[in-house]
């Protein structure tokens, strides 16, 4: 008897979140969160919670032609030296190309797609980059530590709670210091005694990456503590902190 072949799995984008635009002049591509180690197919409620804040961000840049995608990754782990979400969001961005052309991208994870996104950042097509409560492993000194030279040139913003007990805010912490030396347009926000999933300041958190995602990708005017935060020396503007009710008066 014929042995059958094991399908190849395939990452794919979500479809377009809000109204498609008619011309589009920008993307943003969601990167769900993940396990260190599965290979399990993707989790539903890991993308469920990616598109809650592709939503928002549709509905910011529907004037400008913004398209918002969640990514579906292969696997639902990190699986070591694989990185398979990182292979993943780096087909996300040429298939984003393909289907777009030449428009600015936007890589914007949480959990392990945040550290999917900070990695894929290098390709060309992507100016900026979102990373909340990324998961970030210690640094090894026997090991290559996490790499930020292909951070040069985008906008970063990384966004973590201070009560975190599932990946350590102060690892994201030096990460960014080593990203700032590398690159100026480096900013972390602290939400100060919240969790990994942000719920206490779900909505503060949304209209920071609302707004720092229009104005990397469109050229709005960013707001004034992003602005601050961008251009304070460390640790100055790697502990911002993100206050109650931002948001409020930048309706997006």
């Amino acid at each position: 008897m014929a042995q059958q072949a094991t399908p190849v799995r395939t990452a794919r984008l979500g479809r377009t979140l809000g109204p498609e635009p008619t011309a589009v002049s920008g993307a943003v591509l969601l990167l769900p969160a993940g396990r260190e180690v599965s290979a399990r197919r993707p989790r539903a409620l890991a993308a469920a919670r990616a598109r809650a804040l592709g939503r928002r961000l549709a509905r910011a840049g529907r004037a400008e032609g913004l398209a918002t995608h969640v990514v579906h990754y292969r696997y639902h782990g990190w699986n070591g030296s694989e990185a398979h979400p990182a292979h993943d969001a780096t087909w996300a961005v040429e298939e984003t190309v393909r289907r777009y052309g030449d428009v600015p991208v936007c890589l914007a994870g949480l959990d392990m797609g945040g550290r999917a996104a900070l990695h894929a950042a290098g390709h060309e097509a992507v100016n900026s980059v979102v990373a909340i409560a990324p998961w970030l492993p210690e640094d090894d000194v026997a090991a290559s530590p996490e790499p930020v030279k292909q951070l040069a040139g985008r906008q970063v913003l990384i966004v973590h709670g201070t009560n975190d007990e599932r990946t350590d805010p102060e690892l994201s912490f030096r990460f960014a210091e080593r990203a700032k030396k590398a690159n100026r347009d480096v900013c972390r926000f602290e939400v100060h005694a919240d969790g990994h999933g942000l719920r206490q300041y779900r909505e503060e958190v949304a209209a920071l990456t609302a707004n720092f995602v229009m104005g990397a990708l469109f050229g709005r005017v960013l707001s004034r503590p992003v602005r601050d935060a961008l251009a304070a020396p460390p640790p100055l503007g790697l502990r911002m902190p993100l206050a109650a009710g931002f948001g409020k008066s930048l309706r997006q």
